[in-house]
């Protein structure tokens, strides 16, 4: 997507491996019900932003992903904060991060999750739309391609080992 620009490139790689190594240490060490909390949150804040946008519409976000709407980001997070909630109630039963951590650090956590897979999906529009592509593929036709079903995962992972993890770490003594 970037047009052969060196640099660009190797952040990206760096990223991209950073985020995969993110990935494989949190559902390896922390494992699979935090593992599956964190990818649920990732798809309901995208559906939910969907969701929302299509059916408020409302005043766009940004020229960089001209569909995306306050109304979707709003979504978003009620969507993430709903199934995130519903997830830990019936199915992570399983997770010590779930169970024994204050309810308002895991509202706020889900919030700061959302956030960050939002985010992730802004920016990879902006690379697209500095790139002048539309799709990233054309596996999934209408969606954008599978970087856009994953694109907020790849940010959410790293940023939740480098900020999150510690605190959990610490709160918990998860590692000993």
């Amino acid at each position: 997507m970037t047009k052969n620009k060196d640099l660009f490139r190797i952040f990206g790689l760096f990223f991209l491996f950073f985020s995969f190594f993110s990935t494989v240490y949190l559902r390896q060490f922390i494992g699979l019900n935090f593992f599956l909390f964190l990818i649920i949150v990732c798809i309901f804040t995208d559906t939910g932003g969907y969701i929302f946008g299509k059916i408020f519409k409302g005043p766009k976000l940004t020229k960089i992903s001209p569909k995306k709407t306050y109304s979707g980001v709003i979504g978003s997070f009620l969507m993430a904060l709903l199934f995130g909630l519903i997830y830990i109630k019936y199915l992570g039963k399983k997770s010590r991060i779930l169970l024994e951590t204050d309810p308002i650090f895991i509202v706020l956590l889900i919030l700061f999750i959302s956030l960050a897979s939002q985010m992730g999906d802004l920016i990879i529009s902006y690379f697209k739309r500095k790139a002048k592509l539309k799709d990233t593929g054309k596996i999934l036709p209408g969606h954008g391609g599978i970087l856009d079903r994953i694109d907020g995962i790849i940010f959410v992972m790293p940023i939740i080992y480098l900020c999150v993890l510690p605190i959990l770490i610490n709160k918990l003594d998860l590692i000993k």
